[in-house]
């Protein structure tokens, strides 16, 4: 429902906008360049959605493979003692446990087709146990905010975009979207541990969050004293040893479980092919509407009054032309992920707006969505605190983007 008004907004502000400056400017070539802007940004658009379907193919195979050589109930094992703790309302022994460390284990891995499922399961067993049907219980609006916060391993669609718009390094967003969506989702964990008066403080919620933080922090410190040339280098190799490491990991896994790695492979690589067809209309529709915003001159006047605000208060403005993703993200993914595009398509992927448009669009989830989705699923309709602390999460995970894009890319 938010796309379809932000749509048409874009087409109805931009007509606004042309008109006036026909009718005011004189600008006889302000229709011509809109019109033109739309059979362009349809034609970009097809060409990026075909050409996603190689990688595309390729990344969701190797995570099928992951998938049944059973990667998720390893990782569920491994985080199982922090998120019981988060979730002191649900029983002990109670199935919702494992649905939910499914759910966001699948999102750790960028799992998608396994974690709405996932997700919709562990929503249905907590309103099993929740007193209130027409009102989100506090474990409810915890695992809607982590989600929301979009905790992310490996942002595959992000890297599958940014090979097929040229970037030379593709990977060179994947450590600083996993410190951005770190803080975004810490931040939400601990805003709404505090709301619900969690014992934060419990020994192993210490171990897992500080032992993370600790290293996160000691890692930005130690790449803030390298030269932006060496913090590239660093972040290359490391950013490609950690994706390769886990593509071996997850062959290997399946071979020592007897899983047929080549089917899975195959099995899980035709879901690319669909994928990348199933998008073209989505991915047409919200092109064609960035590119008439643009072309009207809509979008120079949204980032030139942005930068003026950002400029008056002393802070560097060279990110400013990435703020439409950060802005689009919370309303629609789709929307986020048009404007990621459009940005790499208009100053280059490997530019630096580029990346940091890329580094926000991995940083967090699409928190409208997720709640319409999640919450509406089991007929909740207050939903108290939860839209407030999921954006809290958004907030803080563009931010944190920011900040490191500068430290990596600037």
């Amino acid at each position: 429902m938010a796309l379809n008004y932000i749509w048409v907004f874009f087409f109805l502000i931009s007509f606004v906008v042309a008109l006036i400056k026909l009718i005011f400017f004189a600008d006889y070539s302000i229709f011509p360049d809109m019109v033109n802007a739309i059979f362009d940004m349809a034609k970009i658009g097809f060409e990026i959605s075909l050409g996603l379907t190689g990688v595309l193919t390729l990344f969701l195979g190797i995570m099928r493979v992951g998938e049944n050589a059973g990667i998720i109930r390893i990782f569920s094992k491994v985080v199982n003692p922090l998120f019981s703790r988060l979730m002191p309302d649900i029983p002990k022994n109670h199935p919702a446990h494992g649905s939910i460390i499914m759910n966001l284990t699948a999102n750790l891995l960028g799992l998608d087709n396994a974690a709405t499922p996932m997700g919709l399961k562990a929503m249905n067993e907590m309103q099993e146990i929740n007193p209130k049907k027409d009102t989100a219980s506090n474990a409810q609006i915890m695992f809607l905010v982590l989600n929301t916060s979009g905790l992310t391993v490996i942002p595959i669609s992000i890297m599958v975009y940014r090979a097929q718009l040229g970037a030379a390094d593709p990977t060179d967003i994947f450590i600083p979207i996993l410190f951005a969506t770190y803080f975004s989702t810490l931040v939400g964990l601990i805003a709404v541990g505090i709301k619900q008066r969690l014992k934060l403080y419990h020994p192993v919620v210490l171990v897992y969050l500080g032992g993370i933080t600790l290293f996160i922090f000691a890692s930005i410190i130690g790449l803030n004293n390298l030269e932006k040339e060496q913090i590239s280098i660093v972040s290359k190799i490391v950013s490609n040893f950690i994706l390769f490491t886990l593509i071996i990991s997850f062959i290997l896994l399946a071979f020592i479980k007897k899983v047929n790695v080549y089917e899975s492979f195959v099995s899980g690589a035709k879901d690319g092919f669909k994928i990348a067809v199933k998008i073209i209309p989505y991915l047409i529709a919200i092109l064609v509407a960035i590119g008439v915003f643009r072309a009207s001159g809509c979008m120079d006047i949204l980032i030139l009054g942005i930068r003026e605000v950002i400029l008056f208060a002393g802070i560097n403005a060279d990110f400013v032309e990435a703020l439409p993703t950060a802005l689009m993200k919370p309303l629609s993914g789709s929307g986020a992920r048009g404007m990621m595009i459009e940005t790499m398509n208009h100053y280059g992927a490997d530019s630096f707006v580029g990346r940091i448009a890329s580094t926000v669009q991995g940083a967090t989830d699409t928190t409208f969505y997720v709640i319409a989705l999640y919450f509406g699923s089991v007929g909740i309709k207050h939903t108290r605190y939860a839209v407030t602390y999921g954006l809290i999460a958004d907030f803080a995970g563009i931010i944190a983007a920011i900040l490191i894009g500068y430290l990596f890319f600037h």
